[in-house]
């Protein structure tokens, strides 16, 4: 009894989280109609030209593409200089190094809408603006918070005898980071490559500000675009299609990758 209300919580929220999903999931295979006509109901027959009409007719393909560029070009600049940056603060302590790794805490809480005007006109000055370039450094910057905080705990965590016996062997500093430290440290930078891909996936606010073109928007964009488009139109199957399309690439990352991230992250909150 005494585990009761614990579980009848759990289960209200696994209701919360999966009812919405699997309701957008049977619309997207319902016609117009029918989705005002029965809502809850199931679809008739499995329309999957909604889809088609959403990947070519909406151009959700081309916002897909971009979202992918965007996110796996962030990834490839944010994950080594993110590690290095945490490595030297945890295994180097210097004087100021906990300012500067409080500063980096400092950014996770710093509302990003407060730098998007003075973001939008340094871009401007220098040509990058509406360039999905553009965006990857700022993303790169906007994200590092997160990747060094995670990384540190996991870099403080790690035996120090190892990179000992690695400098005794002959490895400078920068050896013992790439060929010793770094592959031990490889779980905690699945998991932010992981929890920063959603992120960068669904992120709205800056891509809204920094892209006004509509061939560079990424998928977020497109949806929203989508979505008001809605308003004059009455293919609202598509919509549904669309944002099963945005979701299931994040659903099936975090469904491989769930028990690495739970045994990453439960490790790292208790060394770190």
């Amino acid at each position: 009894m005494k585990r009761l209300p614990g579980f009848v919580g759990m289960l209200l929220f696994v209701i919360a989280v999966v009812v919405p999903l699997i309701w957008v999931l049977v619309s997207s295979f319902k016609t117009g109609p029918e989705i005002f006509e029965s809502p809850w109901g199931l679809p008739k027959n499995l329309l999957f030209d909604n889809y088609v009409s959403a990947w070519v007719g909406e151009g959700i393909g081309g916002y897909f593409i971009n979202s992918l560029i965007v996110t796996i070009a962030t990834l490839v600049l944010l994950l080594p200089s993110g590690a290095m940056a945490a490595y030297v603060l945890a295994r180097y302590p210097f004087r100021g190094s906990k300012a500067i790794f409080g500063t980096f805490l400092g950014g996770m809480m710093f509302p990003h809408f407060l730098v998007i005007v003075p973001l939008f006109v340094m871009l401007k000055q220098i040509g990058m603006l509406d360039t999905k370039s553009g965006l990857v450094l700022v993303y790169v910057a906007y994200s590092l918070s997160f990747t060094v905080f995670v990384l540190y705990g996991f870099f403080q965590s790690l035996p120090g005898e190892l990179a000992e016996a690695a400098m005794i062997d002959g490895c400078g500093h920068a050896g013992t980071f790439w060929r010793i430290m770094l592959p031990l440290a490889r779980p905690g930078i699945l998991v932010v490559a992981i929890f920063n891909a959603i992120g960068l996936w669904n992120e709205y606010g800056l891509a809204l500000v920094l892209l006004p073109s509509k061939e560079n928007r990424t998928l977020p964009l497109g949806i929203a675009d989508m979505a008001m488009a809605r308003q004059y139109q009455s293919d609202w199957g598509a919509l549904f299609a669309g944002l099963v399309i945005v979701m299931l690439p994040v659903m099936i990352v975090y469904w491989i990758f769930r028990d690495r991230i739970h045994e990453t992250m439960l490790r790292g909150a208790i060394k770190g």
